[in-house]
């Protein structure tokens, strides 16, 4: 492989590891979000941001107990750039790996993986099951619930939105209008 990755060879390897159609729209979500989060920031590289995000959970489906590390593996073996190695492997800190983000895309996958299935979820249970309705508070007030989307770590997106100096609302404010992009391609665009 050249040095840096495109979308193409991204998306074909997800799809190589990953059959699962709700992992699949999540790659996608993700993709999303950090694309749009790179032109919050001014990044010049977009398409590594988002191929990050595409490639993020590229182990999960097929090694679940060994998820991040083989990832690793995977994309070493593809020969991948470091960098792209490292951010995919950071975003399971505190979860499964020992890797702290530290570069500010490495922060941004870490805080918006949990997030995007908290509000996936919020857009599923409105009348509309759409994202294009959604707004912050009602991310907010589903937040508060535990017991809604139980799986989803409250504590990292705290730790992460407290990495980019950010406030929680703003963070939730971004990953929506990002998903709200691809609302169709995420099975979000509902009734509206």
């Amino acid at each position: 492989m050249e040095n840096k990755p495109n979308r193409e060879q991204a998306l074909a390897l997800l799809k190589e590891y990953n059959k699962s159609e709700s992992l699949i729209k999540h790659a996608l979500t993700v993709e999303a979000v950090m694309n749009h989060f790179s032109e919050i920031f001014n990044e010049d590289d977009k398409e590594k941001w988002a191929n990050i995000g595409l490639i993020h959970d590229l182990d999960y489906e097929m090694f679940p107990e060994e998820h991040c590390k083989k990832a690793r593996e995977i994309l070493e073996k593809e020969g991948w750039p470091e960098d792209y190695i490292r951010a995919v492997e950071c975003h399971g800190w505190k979860i499964c790996t020992d890797v702290e983000p530290v570069e500010k895309m490495e922060k941004v996958l870490f805080t918006i993986d949990e997030l995007t299935g908290l509000i996936a979820a919020t857009a599923l249970m409105r009348p509309s099951k759409s994202i294009l309705d959604l707004g912050v508070k009602s991310v907010k007030k589903k937040w508060k619930q535990r017991s809604f989307a139980a799986g989803v770590d409250r504590d990292v997106i705290e730790d992460g939105a407290k990495m980019l100096g950010m406030e929680m609302e703003e963070v939730i404010d971004e990953t929506i209008k990002a998903m709200q992009k691809v609302a169709g391609e995420i099975g979000l665009k509902g009734e509206v």
